[in-house]
């Protein structure tokens, strides 16, 4: 990996100070992050891996710093990744990377913005953004829509991976709609945070939607040295 210029460094300084991978590539949390990488890649030997999920359990696990850090160290493979901040309901991938959020993913899918040209470049190499957009009365519907199904179409043809953060499964049915669509779902839940039946419900609600689930990242769990990592495990 090449070092950043200082110039660089000094733009990424001003993203979201949960962009550990970009910020501290070296760092072993965004080792952990590479590991979890490596992980899914190695989920789709004999087929292309286009579209990812990233979901929860509930609120406040880590989910959408993971989905962020994990498309920075897919970009920084030279991947072109777009990130789509699908939770329509609390979105926050705009403020992570500090992009405006008047246009978005509510917009594509409502026929009121072409699609590839609401996509936000940002400060990380590879790595380009569909932010939510306005928040709207239908988040499910507009998800489970052919507007969605078409927009994957299309962004198939220009980016290598497409990674969605979604809502927590166990809340609302989006992650369900999404990852039924897309190639791959990975589950966050936080290490002594979040209970076992309530991961095993969210693996249940999961699989019925015939998500391919590749595995779960324990999130917040405390290092000996009394600071956190990240860790990805099969199911």
């Amino acid at each position: 990996m090449k070092p950043l210029a200082r110039s660089n460094r000094q733009q990424l300084k001003r993203l979201g100070r949960n962009l550990i991978t970009a910020e501290d590539p070296k760092s072993p949390i965004a080792e952990q992050y590479r590991t979890i990488r490596t992980n899914i890649q190695f989920s789709f030997i004999d087929a292309p891996l286009r579209s990812l999920i990233v979901t929860s359990t509930g609120p406040g696990e880590g989910k959408s710093t993971t989905t962020a850090n994990l498309a920075v160290v897919f970009a920084q493979q030279g991947k072109k990744v777009l990130l789509i901040d699908a939770d329509l309901r609390k979105p926050t991938v705009h403020y992570t990377f500090r992009l405006n959020n008047y246009m978005g993913l509510t917009n594509v899918l409502t026929g009121s913005a072409p699609l590839l040209s609401t996509c936000q470049a940002t400060e990380i190499d590879h790595l380009s953004i569909l932010t939510s957009g306005p928040i709207p009365p239908n988040p499910a519907e507009l998800l489970s829509s052919n507007a969605m199904a078409q927009c994957l179409e299309q962004l198939y043809e220009t980016f290598d991976l497409v990674i969605f953060d979604t809502p927590p499964v166990l809340a609302v049915t989006d992650a369900q709609i999404l990852a039924n669509q897309c190639d791959g779902t990975v589950l966050v839940i936080e290490s002594g945070g979040t209970e076992i039946e309530a991961a095993v419900k969210a693996k249940e609600l999961l699989e019925a939607a015939n998500a391919k689930l590749l595995g779960v990242v324990l999130n917040k769990r405390k290092h000996r040295d009394g600071g956190y990592y990240y860790y990805y495990q099969y199911k």
